[in-house]
């Protein structure tokens, strides 16, 4: 019996290059797939803006993607998986199919630990929606999430500036909060904080697992494509990214967030 291939391609978004380490994994698993990018650089972040320009900016770039014949799209940005994600799929209906990043982050923690205190860090949108706290308690029970706001992180990290003794001594400051105290693991709860891991790690030590979502979103994005028939089972095509607005700090970190050196096209949506 021949195996069905689908080799439309892959649309991924994100508030600006930080979802390249989503887009990353996704590659590595699923080296057959196209990815079509779009990084929403010109609003970035989205992590101060409104629910409404939110949702605004997810559906326009939605609709990029979906003129780019995309057969899947992932939401590589919490805070607009938190605030959109019913959006973009009332827009995507039963033909396009729309992924997270905090539900299946969510269903592991909920699954992988008993009971406990669960910490997050993420920008202020994702956390004044409370969406971690109110996945994982539903799920346990036995778990309590606490959400931390660190809204200097992701304009550090977008501009290459981390591990260093400055960058170390701002994420410590956050972590010391009182709120994420005696904690049991940590989610990484912005798509560009698995580039500052290690220093979170190394302020934990071994003491808590700190939880990276970019390997958990790629295994549920190839779980989610093989249950449809939607896999590529053929060699794909070339990537694509494109960004609202380029600064020479995001063409030069793009190697930090993918592996490699990216071209950037700029598209701006919203002229």
């Amino acid at each position: 019996m021949k195996t069905k291939s689908d080799n439309r391609p892959i649309g991924i978004f994100d508030s600006g290059i930080g979802g390249l380490t989503v887009a990353s994994a996704i590659a590595k698993r699923m080296p057959n797939e196209q990815i079509i990018y779009f990084g929403d650089t010109a609003h970035l972040p989205y992590g101060d803006k409104s629910p409404d320009a939110i949702r605004t900016y997810s559906a326009g770039i939605f609709e990029f993607l979906k003129s780019k014949n995309c057969k899947a799209v992932v939401i590589a940005c919490n805070t607009a998986s938190a605030v959109a994600t019913t959006t973009v799929r009332a827009l995507a209906g039963k033909d396009i199919l729309v992924i997270n990043v905090i539900d299946p982050t969510s269903r592991y923690v909920a699954s992988k630990f008993s009971k406990g205190k669960i910490g997050v860090i993420a920008t202020k949108a994702t956390v004044n929606s409370r969406i971690y706290a109110k996945r994982i308690e539903k799920r346990n029970e036995n778990l309590k999430v606490t959400m931390l706001a660190t809204p200097l992180l992701v304009s550090m990290i977008e501009e290459g500036f981390f591990n260093n003794n400055i960058s170390q001594a701002i994420i410590d400051s956050y972590l010391s909060k009182s709120n994420l105290k005696d904690i049991d693991g940590l989610i990484l709860g912005c798509t560009h904080f698995p580039l500052i891991k290690n220093e979170v790690q190394k302020y934990y030590k071994s003491h808590t697992e700190v939880i990276d979502s970019t390997e958990i979103v790629a295994e549920h994005t190839h779980h989610v494509l093989e249950k449809h028939g939607l896999l590529n089972q053929k060699s794909g095509g070339v990537h694509h990214f494109y960004v609202s607005d380029i600064t020479p700090s995001f063409d030069a970190s793009t190697k930090l967030f993918f592996g490699k050196k990216l071209k950037l096209e700029k598209k701006n949506l919203w002229v």
